[in-house]
């Protein structure tokens, strides 16, 4: 799905789309290349990606990063109107990765589904890193939703404190590392919520 993604903005080779998913939206902290290719295949083998080679590329959209302890969110916010801009360089001699528009739909669906939503750390983080790409109204389902996975995380992290004596001290730090983390992260959400509810209103006067 983060290979999707990157694709929905631009045309890219596999050396430029690890690049973005690793070193640009920081969603991984490393991806092999015996990974990225097979996986770029598979993606080929569904029709979600073709190769292309002399096509002119997209220009890569901009983002502009918010202030928060999760990976994915310096990515958050892709400025769209650049998406169907093109640049006068061809890249030669290399494979170019190009989204169909089956992988545009499986993509969006991804985006937009509510199964799991926000639960997994991964999953959010992606959606996350692209979430530019979807309505406001989804954006805020998805941020109320995460809202609510750390909520039930921070229970689970509190009750264990009662186990507390049981423990030594190493093991203590890290569930008050834990606890201190999951907070966090729910205060740097609870500022989203609020931007993006802002966002809705403005647009609905």
């Amino acid at each position: 799905m983060a290979i999707l993604g990157v694709l929905a903005g631009q045309d890219l080779h596999g050396y430029e789309i690890k690049r973005r998913i690793v070193d640009d939206l920081n969603l991984f902290a490393s991806i092999s290349f015996g990974s990225m290719y097979p996986a770029l295949a598979r993606l080929e083998k569904l029709a979600f990606v073709e190769v292309t080679q002399g096509r002119f590329n997209r220009v890569q959209p901009k983002s502009i990063p918010f202030t928060g302890s999760l990976g994915g969110e310096k990515a958050a916010s892709i400025d769209s109107s650049l998406i169907n801009r093109f640049d006068t360089t061809r890249t030669r001699g290399k494979k170019v990765y190009a989204i169909t528009e089956s992988g545009r739909i499986h993509f969006f669906y991804f985006m937009n589904d509510d199964f799991n939503f926000g639960e997994d750390d991964l999953a959010f983080r992606v959606r996350f890193a692209f979430a530019s790409l979807i309505e406001p109204e989804m954006r805020l389902k998805l941020l109320e939703r995460r809202r609510s996975c750390l909520e039930n995380r921070l229970l689970k992290v509190r009750d264990s404190n009662g186990r507390e004596s049981r423990l030594d001290s190493y093991a203590k730090s890290a569930i008050e590392h834990s606890q201190s983390e999951t907070q966090n992260d729910i205060s740097w959400i609870d500022t989203l919520i609020q931007s993006e509810r802002s966002r809705i209103n403005e647009h609905t006067i």
